[in-house]
């Protein structure tokens, strides 16, 4: 979502590390180049002013002129800027907040088309195997075809137990008799997705507010479509003003919007954003951090967030199956396939690149190099072996190439690209093992970009040396 903005800030702000001294006309003339950056980004006008003008009052002041990097300064000065812009007020949890007596309800709010009611059941998911919570989903959206339906299958996708349809019942009378089921049954949370319009009506809002008067509501979660852009903002103000939001998601972040929308929401309706949704999977959703997305904007990566997918992706048992594979200089194409699998479970490769800091600068380079249909493909070749190939790939020789290049759909070169990466993986894998836990501390990564120089794009046998 923050791609170009984050291309065009990192664009201004480097030319300043570039001089070693920097006027108030060097500064004004950045900060001009920002301004024009964030509007592009489609970031409110009135948000802008206030941006720069904080800004500008940090970066020509003294600890600037006699910093030892004043370009550096200055970045730093636009980086806390943005996290005061978006961090969540004082007093104002980060995530959804659940202390409140049991059922918690929580009011789903959202136009039609914003992914409201898969942002509802990603959430309820989310509760129910990440916290051990007991949630119960209710769809009160009567006037669109199939809502209630389609919330009662991603219910049988997700796990999560969804409120009985009864047909004809009204949307404030489905409320009350999911929060009494609540209640009854000992349930920890309620999800109410309430109906949505294509635009902002007079009906519409009178009905949430109904609903919002019988439940009483602990949070109300507007659920916005980042690809909007100012239809967002627009939207999120009048939801603020007519019925009250404690916080804001936003959807389709994976997509190419501007990403002014999130500075902008933040800033004129006063309500923090608590989560992203990241994808169309139900497990692709996470928490806002002000400080990761600002970092990710200036190109200096999220790595707390690499990490915490890196944790998601990867059984402990597995782990720790591969862990001592490694001591022992062992590596096989099972193995190989198993790190492909998690490396697609974090977001695939372009989703990993984006959080690595400095990244920003190199994507003209690296796209088309970067192609997470290699791994598929990969993956494709590696179950086009027998349980023996995989195990042993050294028996893989001319005819069962064919077989192999056969059965996945590739060139007979393909599979020769992959065994060499493999046997690349291996070697590194034989040197870890020689090192120990010392030497991989401190050689470890050099090894890594040498053994697996094809890695990420290069010639070789790399996920990009495909093609």
């Amino acid at each position: 979502m923050f791609e170009k903005l984050s291309e065009r800030l990192g664009g201004v702000l480097e030319k300043l590390t570039k001089r070693g001294q920097l006027s108030e006309a060097d500064v004004d003339e950045a900060l001009r180049e920002v301004r024009v950056a964030l509007l592009e980004a489609d970031v409110a006008l009135p948000v802008v002013k206030d941006f720069i003008t904080r800004v500008r009052v940090e970066a020509v002041g003294e600890k600037v002129v006699k910093s030892v990097s004043p370009g550096q300064m200055v970045i730093k000065i636009v980086h806390d800027e943005l996290v005061n812009v978006l961090k969540p007020a004082e007093g104002e949890g980060a995530g959804l907040d659940l202390n409140h007596p049991s059922p918690v309800p929580i009011l789903m709010l959202g136009l039609q088309g914003s992914g409201k009611t898969t942002s509802t059941a990603k959430i309820a998911r989310r509760f129910a195997e990440k916290q051990g919570k007991k949630v119960l989903m209710a769809s009160l959206d009567t006037r669109r075809p199939a809502a209630q339906q389609q919330l009662a299958i991603l219910g049988e996708q997700t796990g999560v137990k969804t409120l009985p349809i009864v047909p004809g019942e009204p949307p404030v009378a489905i409320a009350k008799r999911a929060m009494n089921t609540g209640r009854l049954e000992g349930y920890d949370i309620v999800m109410l997705d309430t109906a949505g319009r294509l635009a902002i009506d007079e009906e519409l809002m009178a009905e949430i507010v109904a609903i919002r008067d019988a439940v009483k509501p602990h949070e109300s979660l507007l659920v916005a479509d980042a690809m909007t852009g100012q239809d967002a903002v627009n939207t999120a103000k009048h939801f603020q003003d007519k019925v009250g939001i404690t916080g804001i998601m936003l959807t389709r972040i994976d997509g190419d919007a501007r990403g002014g929308a999130a500075i902008s929401m933040r800033a004129i309706t006063g309500k923090p954003i608590k989560l992203l949704g990241t994808g169309e999977k139900l497990d692709q959703i996470e928490d806002f951090h002000a400080d990761r997305v600002a970092g990710r904007i200036l190109g200096m990566g999220d790595i707390v967030s690499l990490v915490e997918k890196a944790m998601e992706a990867t059984e402990q048992a597995e782990a720790e199956k591969l862990a001592l594979k490694m001591q022992k200089g062992q590596f096989d194409l099972n193995d190989l396939a198993q790190q492909m699998k998690q490396l697609q479970k974090m977001g695939g490769l372009g989703g990993i690149m984006g959080m690595l800091p400095g990244i920003g600068k190199m994507q003209k380079q690296l796209e088309g190099k970067v192609d997470d249909k290699v791994v598929k493909r990969s993956l494709a070749i590696i179950f086009a072996m027998t349980p023996k190939e995989r195990r042993v790939p050294d028996i893989i020789k001319a005819s069962r190439k064919t077989r192999i290049a056969k059965g996945a759909g590739v060139q007979v070169q393909d599979v020769n690209k992959l065994l060499k990466q493999h046997q690349e993986m291996s070697r590194m894998m034989k040197q870890v093992s020689k090192m120990g836990q010392k030497g991989l501390m401190r050689h470890g990564m050099a090894a890594l970009m040498k053994g697996g120089a094809g890695g990420l794009g290069g010639g070789g046998g790399g996920f990009g040396g495909m093609r």
